[in-house]
C-alpha cells in the first residue's frame, strides 16, 4: 500500500510581504535601525571605556581587602591617609599583612627623543596628546609579593630593587615611545621621568585610561629617592592580606571598627563598583548615557516614519481585511511584527559594525575594550522596545481606519 507523499507549504508572513514589497524602503529602514544601534553601541562602549577602563588597577591588585581614604571618592584624586593606620590594621585578628601602595604622576620623555640629535636652529614641534604627557606611578615594597596578582609583575620583583628601575605598561599610549619593541633588543632602556634618569627593566600589561596615558611600577625605595622619605608617610592604598581560613566579612567589620573614620575598608568588588559609579555620575558619563537615549529616539523616529508610510500606502488593503472580519488587534500585530523584523535586521549589521568600531577604539587609545554579552543584550532589548514603541505609534492611523470611509 502506497501512501501519498507529504507536502509542506510555508506561507509567507503578511508582515514580511508588506516589508519586502518595496525593497528600497526596506533597505532605508534597515540602515536607519543599524545606525541607531551603532550609535547606542558606541555610546555604551565609550561609557564602558570611561568606567571599566579606570578600574584596571583595582582589578590588578592582590590581597583580600583594600584600605583607602574616606575623603577620596576615586583613586583619580591625590588624597592619601597616614601610613600609621596600616600598622593599626595589622594588629587586627585575622590580618596577615598590610602593604602600602603609593600612587603619583610624573612627566615622561619618549626615549626616542633622547637619541635624536638636537638642532638649535630648528624648533622642535611640541606634541600634545589627548591624554597629556604624564604617566601614573605605582610604587610598593617588592618584598611584598601579594600586592599585585599580575604574574608578570611578581616574576620581576627582583628587578625593581635596582636604582631608578621601573616596569613599563606595554599597553600605554604610543606617544610615550615604542618601548616594548626597543626593550626586546636590550635588557634595559634609559629615559627621563620627572627630570631624572630612569631605566625601564621590564614590561607588564594593565592598560591606559581616559586620565592616565600609561603606567609604571617602581619600588617604594626608588619612590622615596625621588619624592623624599616623608612621601612614604602617606599611602594612597593599603592592601590587606588575611590569614588562611579567616572570615573576610568578619575581618572587614573588625577593621572598620578599629580604624578611624578617615579610612574606608572595601573588598575588591566594592571598590570597583564605587569607582565605576563615580565616573558614571560625572558629566562625561551623563553625556554618554544621554547619547544612548538619543540613539534610541533616532531609531524610534526612523521606524515610525517607515511604518507610518507603509500603513498609509496599504490602508485600502488593511480596510479590506477589516471588512473580511479581521479585528484591530490582528492588524496591529502585523505592524508590530514588521517593527520587530526591521529591528532584528538592523541589529545584526549594527552589532558587526560596532565590534569593528570597538577594535578601532582599542587600536587608537590602547584602552582595553571588548564587546560584552551584557552590552549586546542591553542594546538588543532597547532595539526591541524601540520597535514596539514605533509600531504602537504608527498604528494610530490604522485604528481609526473605517472600511466604509476607505471605499
Amino acid at each position: 500500500m502506497k501512501f501519498p507523499p507529504l507536502k509542506f507549504s510555508l506561507e509567507t508572513p503578511l508582515a514580511w510581504s508588506q516589508l519586502s514589497h518595496q525593497k528600497m524602503r526596506l533597505a532605508v529602514a534597515t540602515t536607519g535601525v543599524c545606525f541607531a544601534n551603532i550609535l547606542m553601541f558606541t555610546q555604551l562602549g565609550l561609557l564602558a571605556m570611561l568606567t571599566e577602563g579606570t578600574t584596571r588597577l583595582h582589578e590588578s591588585l592582590g590581597g583580600d581587602l583594600l584600605l583607602v581614604s574616606s575623603y577620596s571618592p576615586s583613586l583619580q584624586f591625590r588624597i592619601s591617609f597616614p601610613r600609621a593606620y596600616l600598622y593599626q590594621a595589622t594588629a587586627v585578628d585575622g590580618v596577615s599583612a598590610v602593604s602600602p601602595v603609593y600612587i603619583n604622576r610624573a612627566n615622561w620623555v619618549n626615549p626616542n627623543q633622547l637619541s635624536k640629535p638636537s638642532n638649535s636652529n630648528q624648533k622642535r614641534p611640541r606634541r600634545r596628546g589627548f591624554f597629556g604627557n604624564e604617566v601614573r606611578i605605582i610604587a610598593f615594597n617588592p618584598a611584598h609579593s601579594s600586592v599585585f596578582k599580575l604574574p608578570e609583575v611578581n616574576q620581576q620583583l627582583a628587578k625593581l630593587t635596582a636604582p631608578d628601575a621601573v616596569l613599563f605598561d606595554r599597553l600605554s599610549q604610543s606617544s610615550l615611545g615604542e618601548i616594548p619593541q626597543s626593550l626586546a633588543k636590550k635588557s634595559e632602556l634609559a629615559t627621563i621621568m620627572e627630570n631624572r634618569r630612569t631605566y625601564v627593566v621590564g614590561l607588564f600589561s594593565m592598560g591606559s585610561t581616559m586620565n592616565d596615558k600609561g603606567n609604571v611600577i617602581m619600588s617604594d625605595w626608588n619612590y622615596a629617592q625621588r619624592n623624599g622619605q616623608d612621601s612614604l608617610d602617606q599611602a594612597r592604598l593599603g592592601v590587606v592580606t588575611l590569614e588562611k581560613g579567616a572570615n573576610l566579612t568578619a575581618v572587614q567589620a573588625k577593621l572598620r571598627q578599629r580604624l578611624p573614620p578617615e579610612v574606608e575598608v572595601f573588598t575588591h568588588q566594592e571598590l570597583i563598583q564605587r569607582e565605576q559609579q563615580f565616573y558614571s555620575s560625572q558629566p562625561e558619563g551623563i553625556i554618554l548615557k544621554f547619547g544612548t537615549i538619543v540613539g534610541f529616539v533616532v531609531g524610534v523616529i526612523i521606524l515610525y516614519q517607515v511604518l507610518y508610510s507603509d500603513v498609509s500606502d496599504h490602508l485600502s488593503e488593511y480596510a479590506t481585511l477589516k471588512a473580511m472580519g479581521y479585528g484591530d488587534r490582528s492588524l496591529l500585530l502585523v505592524v508590530l511584527q514588521e517593527a520587530v523584523i526591521l529591528g532584528v535586521m538592523g541589529f545584526i549589521p549594527g552589532f558587526i559594525a560596532s565590534v569593528g568600531i570597538y577594535e578601532l577604539l582599542v587600536t587608537l587609545t590602547r584602552i582595553p575594550l571588548a564587546m560584552k554579552a551584557s552590552v549586546a543584550i542591553q542594546v538588543f532589548i532597547l532595539t526591541i522596545v524601540m520597535c514596539g514603541v514605533s509600531g504602537a505609534i504608527a498604528t494610530t492611523k490604522l485604528r481609526s481606519a473605517d472600511p466604509a470611509d476607505v471605499f
